[in-house]
């Protein structure tokens, strides 16, 4: 019996798409990162984070994410959070040390890091974990949107879930150098071009509405600067002069043109270096 050219066509296709994702073992590890091509969740045992106690000059925002993550790791209603603001003063390392806090504590919550460029894939990702027993921190790092780019749609699916709502067991978080995740000058040119000015970017700019939790994070002192810089000194035994240790991170600070907990952990990388001390 000849079979059908149609039916012969569905095997061919059946045979040339991707096995079914499956889901990692979700009870050995407590961090992932998701790949696409073919999508995958990599285990990742041992993170790069700071503790929670050296993060100097944020501690309104360290206090509220901690508490808004305890309630969602306790199944409580938690919001989705966007971390905003100056560059190298701590907003993925929050989130990171707020994630390894809640852990040293018994509670479970697995954290998954989604890259900007994957945000497509998103609706997959969300399917695998739907399923899951356990609760999720999914976090993006560095989001923000550019001209024509469309990944933003992408990411209505974690903050409203469609239709099919997000799934109660994963909280969304952000970490972006813009408040409305796209640049001023884009806001500007679409809006003095438009028909009506105020929809023009209503939909891209509303999307940071969708965060329930907005922190924003200044630029550091040069009090909470040193201060970054002691603690490291203090959690990690090296042990320089008071006045010595001012002076040269005053000049790092100075010849590197900007202050920032970045610019302080380098500083003290360079410094452990000389003394002979691994970090």
């Amino acid at each position: 019996m000849t079979q059908d050219p149609l039916d012969r066509i569905v095997l061919a296709l059946e045979r040339m798409s991707p096995a079914p994702l499956k889901a990692p073992d979700f009870a050995d590890t407590e961090a992932f990162l998701w790949h696409t091509c073919p999508d995958q969740l990599e285990p990742i045992t041992k993170v790069s984070l700071v503790d929670l106690s050296l993060l100097v000059g944020i501690d309104r925002s360290r206090d509220t994410l901690l508490e808004n993550t305890l309630r969602f790791a306790k199944g409580m209603p938690a919001n989705n959070a966007l971390l905003w603001g100056a560059r190298g003063m701590g907003k993925s390392s929050l989130v990171k040390a707020v994630h390894a806090d809640i852990v040293r504590q018994g509670l479970s919550l697995k954290v998954v890091e989604l890259q900007r460029e994957d945000l497509p894939s998103v609706t997959r990702l969300l399917a695998l974990l739907r399923g899951a027993p356990y609760r999720f921190l999914l976090f993006c790092d560095d989001l923000s949107f550019s001209h024509d780019d469309q990944h933003y749609k992408s990411l209505k699916a974690v903050l409203d879930g469609g239709i099919a709502g997000r799934p109660e067991n994963v909280i969304f978080y952000a970490t972006s150098n813009r408040r409305h995740l796209m640049p001023r000058d884009m806001i500007e040119n679409e809006s003095s071009g438009a028909i009506n000015p105020n929809e023009a970017v209503e939909e891209k700019v509303s999307l940071s509405d969708r965060f329930g939790l907005w922190l924003g994070f200044h630029a550091c002192d040069q009090d909470q600067y040193l201060q970054m810089i002691q603690g490291y000194c203090t959690a990690h035994c090296v042990t320089v002069a008071p006045n010595i240790l001012h002076a040269e991170a005053i000049e790092w600070q100075a010849t590197r043109g900007s202050r920032s907990g970045r610019v302080a952990w380098q500083f003290f990388v360079d410094l452990a270096g000389r003394h002979g001390v691994a970090v």
